[in-house]
């Protein structure tokens, strides 16, 4: 019986790890336990700390390690690694290895370098990013700076056999990776900070880098990865190289945007670096769990089909996920706008976090919600550029979007304060997924362009009736409730927010939408597959 039942579950996991949609659900769940520990841990700050300049430092600390790790590696490796290293496992597996271990030592070799010269000479970097900052908070900036900055390793380590895993179609460790990151995170909120104070938190930062590289590496050695002292330059190497450099211009030139924020915030009252962070935290729950895991999922296919010249199958995969995600997310932006005030009471409302930071929070995720449409798009269109092997095009359309951002915060944060840096960056995020589409539309002709646009005019219909039918009800409740408590605004939200989407899937019913299909076809289909599979 054990045996039978331990075969069923094998079977189970190797659909879900091997198949797209199996994929999409798998790096979804674990986007989901990973966002929700971020929540926790997010609560856990505001309640130990509050809106003020100890979660300033603590928020500003990030900014430098972020700047090196997020240009260097996260998007630039993934946009230049994947599909280079895909064709070659097809060809040539060892050959694949030894890429990615060459890739991998330059890498690391590069980021120490970089990391040593950042903690040396942080006393004279940082004041130029928190020019704000008091001399007692930069203190505290730059200590915990230099802690942070041992993660980059980590991360590069993980990203490197993450992006094999990718290429390998195998995401089970690479989903998990998150949520030991946050967990890391989280015991050095609870368990550190209070044996050793505020440096606990830099460490809990480090721990959580080094979790996440460690959960991954027993699956990419299974599946025939190991480490070798390699660097030999071949074509393949130069390739992933000059590849990257375009992305690498686009991500340092939306780091430099962060820092620009980060310069503005540090000028305004005291907590609101932490507030700004909170409310992007917030409205990246479901960027991250539909926007992020979507594109991961589909990306091998859009390699795959690009390499087999296969357009059609890459135009029919790209309109299928464009079209899943904007039936998701559309009427997830309204709710977020319309339960702005409730979200952040029920995540963040506890010990030091009072209503003046309730307020002003919400104001802000409201700002940050207009634009969760784009945001979550622009990871799909910017892959289908990475799998044409255009890293150039995603890189144009940022800096415009960068400048647009960073002279619109200029603008607007120092006219509406930590509001207006929210409603510059919708501004920025919605003008990148345009120009995307518009350019990838110019490229490849017909994106499928009739169900698109037919389709994305429903789900707005529908999105906008439903979410009515949702205000309606937070104001009936409010009138049942005790809205001073924190079940009160939980039922509240809960309740309206459930009628809201049950209404919003009759419509969907009512009005054949193709995307609720696919959505009850592909689990459909896996419940099938897991089923002859027993």
């Amino acid at each position: 019986m054990f045996f039978m039942t331990a075969l069923l579950y094998r079977k189970i996991w190797d659909k879900l790890n091997g198949s797209v949609g199996g994929s999409a659900l798998l790096i979804a769940f674990f986007s989901i336990i990973s966002k929700l520990l971020g929540l926790l841990r997010d609560r856990l700050l505001a309640s130990y700390f509050g809106a003020g300049s100890t979660l300033d430092a603590y928020y500003a600390a990030f900014k430098l390690p972020d700047l090196i790790f997020n240009t260097l590696v996260l998007g630039a490796l993934a946009a230049a690694f994947i599909p280079l290293f895909t064709k070659i496992w097809l060809q040539d597996k060892e050959r694949a290895i030894k890429f990615s271990n060459v890739v991998l030592n330059y890498l690391l070799l590069i980021l120490v370098l970089l990391s040593a010269g950042v903690f040396i000479f942080a006393k004279q970097l940082m004041p130029l990013i928190v020019p704000g900052f008091a001399p007692e908070v930069l203190a505290q900036t730059i200590l915990l700076t230099r802690i942070m900055l041992g993660s980059i390793v980590f991360f590069s380590l993980s990203n490197v056999i993450g992006g094999v895993l990718n290429a390998r179609k195998k995401f089970f460790s690479f989903s998990l990776a998150p949520v030991f990151y946050n967990f890391g995170i989280i015991l050095g909120i609870v368990f550190l900070y209070p044996r050793i104070g505020l440096t606990g938190l830099a460490w809990g930062v480090v721990f959580g880098s080094a979790l996440h590289f460690l959960i991954q590496l027993p699956e990419v050695i299974k599946n025939g990865w190991h480490y070798s002292f390699d660097w030999r330059i071949f074509p393949e190497v130069k390739r992933c190289f000059q590849l990257m450099i375009p992305r690498t211009i686009g991500l340092a030139a939306s780091q430099i945007n962060l820092l620009v924020v980060t310069m503005i915030t540090s000028t305004l009252a005291a907590g609101s670096l932490a507030i700004f962070t909170f409310a992007n935290n917030l409205e990246s729950f479901p960027t991250s769990i539909i926007g992020v895991s979507l594109a991961v999922a589909a990306f091998p296919i859009f390699s795959e089909s690009l390499a087999m010249r296969d357009d059609k199958r890459f135009v029919s995969a790209f309109s299928m996920h464009f079209r899943r995600m904007v039936f998701l997310i559309i009427p997830l932006s309204l709710l977020f706008i319309i339960l702005r005030a409730q979200i952040v009471r029920i995540i963040l409302g506890s010990g030091s976090f009072d209503w003046d930071d309730t307020y002003h929070t919400a104001q802000t995720l409201g700002w940050f919600s207009v634009s969760l449409f784009a945001q979550t798009l622009i990871p799909l269109l910017a892959r289908a550029f990475y799998a044409l092997e255009d890293t150039m095009t995603p890189v144009v359309i940022s800096l415009v979007s960068v400048g647009i951002n960073i002279g619109a915060s200029i603008y607007l944060g120092h006219s509406w304060g930590v509001e207006g840096l929210a409603a510059a960056f919708s501004i920025s995020a919605i003008f990148n997924m345009a120009a995307l589409l518009f350019v990838l539309r110019m490229r490849l002709g017909d994106l499928d362009d009739k169900n698109l646009i037919r389709s994305t005019f429903k789900i707005t219909f529908n999105s906008i009736v439903a979410v009515f039918i949702s205000y309606l009800m937070l104001r009936v409740m409010s009138s049942l409730v005790d809205m001073q408590t924190f079940w009160g605004v939980f039922w509240q939200a809960g309740v309206a927010t459930i009628i809201g989407l049950i209404v919003y899937l009759i419509l969907a019913k009512l009005t054949k939408s193709q995307e609720i299909k696919i959505i009850f076809e592909m689990l459909n289909k896996l419940r099938l597959q897991l089923k002859a599979k027993n």
